[in-house]
């Protein structure tokens, strides 16, 4: 049997990736497929979220802390 990964021609291999790349989905199934979609995109959606607000507590614990070196700073040179 020839692997079919062996091919003599390049016109070949774009005909046969075109054939398995074919998706064949049931008409009773979209509606399902869609509701997983939606489903996925709903966690990704909340996992961004959550990104978003840990990004926001980073950059705000970046400021305090620059905040409160400066201020340490001008104490030890008042202290000086």
């Amino acid at each position: 049997m020839k692997d079919k990964r062996t091919y003599t021609k390049s016109k070949e291999h774009g005909e046969d990736m075109s054939h398995e790349n074919e998706v064949k989905i049931e008409p009773g199934a979209l509606p399902w497929l869609i509701e997983e979609h939606k489903k996925e995109i709903w966690k990704y959606q909340q996992k961004e979220s959550e990104h978003i607000k840990t990004q926001n507590e980073l950059e705000n614990a970046k400021q305090i802390i620059n905040q409160l070196s400066s201020e340490i700073v001008k104490l030890k040179k008042q202290i000086k």
